[in-house]
């Protein structure tokens, strides 16, 4: 199978974010960036599927130079092979240019199948997975919890609102990542050192023929209002401090 897996390079989970004092986006100095987390189910699977059924696996990322690094991850995972879309114009695109680069890229490869997160956990706008099939023309399941690939179909299973729901859909397709499709694998040293020797193509977006001029932008960026510090009840009867706490859940937080 030729399977593609589409991933994005984010701030880790754990980094302290700050905004830029004119709004404009966020302070990058510092920052460990690491592969979005739903990405990293889509590159499992891919590999799961390479690994059944043959093939390879080809890891496409739309970001600066930095993102090479993410793109190694996925080679150190098992991938074969890389395309990293690297233009100063494309940083910080919307999701349709991101989707319009990507699907660029792809084109070219003929994929089987295409794997992408079901969001990233930066911007949280979860559109480029079905940006990238529309552009594409081919159909999409998001927010995928299980996969079953037989032949020239496949069938994906989400979670919705009370219960689980399966598609059944034709390949070539776009799959988007959820949590519980998997349990992504850590990349091996004698992996990590392979990756090192596996192809990145690098790309701009002159080269794929896309234009970099944004269809949305992020108008101004605010951090959340700071939280109000906690207050400590005191006294000693445990009647009272009840009313008490009852009457700043009424009066003060507003809960009950």
């Amino acid at each position: 199978m030729n399977i593609v897996a589409c991933v994005k390079q984010v701030p880790d989970t754990e980094a302290l974010i700050k905004v830029k004092a004119d709004g404009s986006g966020v302070e990058e100095g510092g920052i460990k960036w690491v592969m979005n987390p739903y990405d990293e189910y889509g590159v499992e699977e891919a590999l799961k599927l390479k690994e059944k059924n043959g093939g390879e696996v080809t890891i496409v990322s739309v970001g600066p130079a930095r993102a090479l690094e993410t793109i190694r991850t996925g080679l150190a995972m098992g991938a074969e092979k890389g395309i990293h879309i690297s233009d100063p114009a494309l940083d910080n695109a919307d999701a349709y240019t991101t989707a319009s680069a990507l699907a660029a890229a792809i084109k070219e490869l003929s994929p089987d199948i295409i794997f992408c997160g079901m969001r990233a956990i930066d911007d949280d706008a979860g559109q480029v997975g079905s940006v990238l099939a529309e552009l594409l023309g081919l159909p999409s399941v998001t927010v995928v919890t299980k996969l079953e690939v037989e032949g020239s179909s496949a069938k994906a299973t989400k979670a919705i609102e009370g219960g689980l729901v399966t598609y059944e859909t034709s390949l070539p397709c776009v799959i988007t990542a959820a949590k519980g499709l998997n349990e992504p694998r850590y990349a091996s040293l004698p992996g990590i050192m392979k990756a090192k020797k596996k192809p990145v193509d690098v790309k701009d977006a002159a080269a794929l023929g896309v234009s970099a001029e944004p269809k949305a932008k992020v108008a101004r960026m605010t951090p959340p209002p700071e939280r109000a510090p906690g207050k400590k009840i005191a006294g000693d009867e445990p009647a009272q401090k009840a009313a008490e706490l009852v009457k700043l859940l009424r009066e003060e937080a507003k809960v009950i």
